[in-house]
């Protein structure tokens, strides 16, 4: 297909603004590495949340919800949906203590916490392990999404796309640094939901698909409806809800919902005007991210099984996708191409928008990590603000194009997913108690990620044979075992670091308490953290399911759940007030 002049205009007009407010931030920018890779640590609550937002969502995003929805039904979102516990725990428990910590980034945060040679190692092996390894394997599942939507909705061949995207993304985000990245990413977000709802409803009007009841009746969605998995069928529901809930959400390692906090989420907390506008923004990202935007994505994908119910259907549709690219996940675009002119164009323009947003931070947190804790701590000590600035500038190119690279040879959604999570899996209790626990040290952490890279390894090169859900458990039990052991063989951190640790971040608990004079000691803000915790995930996920009930048409059932939500919430405020 090919687009009208109206929407090669909507996307010309989104790209010139991109440009215009990279241009606008550029003088503040280049001040210092504070102002490029932290926007000068003043920005508000309500921008930091609506930017992780934004970058949470990328190309990719609706694809791997199509993907799931068209593979294990509706349900099978909670291989995502699980990270909320992730999410809320950061809010209400690591998000003080990160702001706390003052740390350019979380990298840094190595050398703060632990101490000697073994402390300045992991910085620079995960300066450049997070920076270039994982940031590029990101970075290259987001192109590959992009891939598929510039040659299912443009018509243009996949290096065109990333060709075309990339450069505009390189420019403001080289100029602007993470000023501009957070401005663009509020009109990204804005753009991406007015796309998403507005295609959604249209699609639901077609003739083939014929309204949302009919939609719902149709034998090739009926089954697919069930927010919660057949209990009855272990085979269904351990993979599909068990594991995500018991395991994968505190032992893996992903993007946006790292175990502890961390990756861009911490960075952005960094960036906050003080310690409430971190928390604030964190609560902002995990109300929006999981309650409020995934229906309509859920209703496009449900839409896809009417209008291409199998891959031969797809296949047929668009004769000219590779045979590699083709997969469940590219029902998403496919289903765009049934919009009209203008409205295709503003669908478009909203998923640009999202792979730029989600490009925009890769590159600039993973050039903060090369130039902070790699090349400032280890090549050149005495580089100034300025060549840091240029330094920063110098790797967001090199991370975008190695990233675009890998999008051209990957070639399903799924498939990067699940080989993250495995990367991570095992890793992510050190994350959790490493704030809470005297005795873990930069050791632990270096043996838990040789073991986990081993692990994974093995599952994904040698042994085959297991689903990636028993590869995630067994990885995350085998890696746990083998740092926990670990800890106890390797010589603890110096009493000196430790203790200064303590005095400034003040993470407080039975942990360290041998490093709290007693004169000191607060009471323990966890125990009321973990509470909000649980009313904040029961407030979203009532949010979250009761609108799919009200969706299907269950609406006293839903207006239920979703008051539920809201009397989790109303305790939640009084709790955390």
């Amino acid at each position: 297909m090919s687009l009208s002049s109206l929407d090669l205009t909507i996307i010309g007009l989104y790209f010139a603004l991109s440009l215009v407010v990279g241009i606008w931030a550029a003088r503040q920018a280049g001040r210092d590495t504070q102002s490029f890779f932290l926007a000068g640590r003043n920005m508000p609550w309500w921008l930091l949340g609506v930017s992780m937002v934004a970058t949470t969502f990328s190309t990719d995003t609706p694809n791997l919800v199509t993907d799931l929805v068209r593979q294990n039904g509706v349900s099978g979102n909670w291989a995502w949906w699980a990270f909320l516990l992730t999410g809320m725990l950061t809010v209400f428990v690591y998000a003080r203590l990160w702001h706390r910590s003052g740390v350019l980034t979380d990298v840094e945060f190595y050398e703060l916490r632990y101490s000697g040679k073994a402390a300045a190692f992991l910085r620079g092996f995960r300066a450049l392990y997070l920076g270039l390894v994982f940031n590029v394997l990101v970075m290259g599942a987001v192109s590959l999404a992009a891939v598929k939507f510039g040659e299912i909705v443009l018509g243009w061949p996949g290096w065109l796309t990333l060709t075309i995207a990339c450069s505009i993304t390189l420019t403001y985000s080289t100029l602007g640094g993470l000023k501009a990245v957070i401005i663009t990413d509020f009109v990204q977000f804005t753009l991406a939901m007015i796309g998403s709802i507005w295609g959604c409803l249209y699609i639901l009007g077609l003739e083939q698909v014929g309204g949302l009841s009919n939609l719902l009746a149709h034998t090739n969605v009926t089954d697919k409806l069930a927010l919660i998995p057949d209990l009855s069928d272990p085979d269904v529901w351990v993979p599909i809800l068990l594991v995500p809930l018991a395991v994968q959400w505190w032992a893996s390692y992903y993007p946006g919902s790292e175990p502890g906090g961390g990756g861009y989420i911490a960075q952005r907390m960094f960036s906050a005007k003080n310690e409430s506008h971190a928390i604030g923004a964190a609560f902002i990202f995990n109300v929006a991210h999981y309650a409020l935007r995934p229906w309509p994505w859920i209703l496009i994908a449900l839409a896809s099984l009417v209008v291409f119910p199998e891959l031969t259907d797809l296949q047929s549709a668009f004769p000219e996708l590779p045979a590699d690219k083709l997969g469940h996940d590219v029902a998403y675009p496919a289903m765009l191409t049934l919009l009209p002119s203008g409205l295709l164009g503003l669908v478009a323009a909203s998923l640009i928008a999202a792979f730029m947003s989600t490009m925009s931070t890769q590159v600039n947190l993973g050039a903060s990590y090369l130039v902070n804790d790699f090349y400032h701590r280890f090549i050149k000590t005495d580089a100034n603000e300025k060549e840091l600035v240029w330094a920063g500038r110098l790797f967001t190119a090199v991370s975008i194009v190695l990233g675009a690279g890998l999008g051209l040879l990957l070639t399903n959604a799924g498939q990067a997913f699940s080989l993250l999570l495995l990367m991570g899996a095992g890793t992510g209790l050190i994350y959790i108690l490493r704030w809470f626990w005297w005795r873990i040290n930069a050791y632990t952490e270096i043996v838990a990620m040789v073991s986990s890279l081993i692990i994974a390894g093995y599952f994904n090169f040698i042994h085959e044979g297991l689903e990636d859900w028993q590869k995630i458990v067994i990885g995350a039990v085998l890696t746990t075992i083998v740092w926990i052991v670990a800890t106890y063989f390797t010589p603890p951190d110096d009493e000196e670091t430790l203790r200064n640790f303590v005095m400034k971040v003040n993470p407080g608990g039975p942990g360290w308490a041998r490093f709290t004079e007693p004169g000191s000691r607060e009471p323990w803000s966890v125990p009321n953290g973990i509470l909000a915790m649980l009313l904040g995930c029961v407030g979203v996920y009532s949010i979250l399911l009761g609108a799919g009930l009200m969706i299907y048409g269950q609406t006293g059932l839903g207006i239920v759940i979703c008051s539920l939500g809201a009397l989790a919430f109303l305790g939640l405020f009084k709790l955390w007030k």
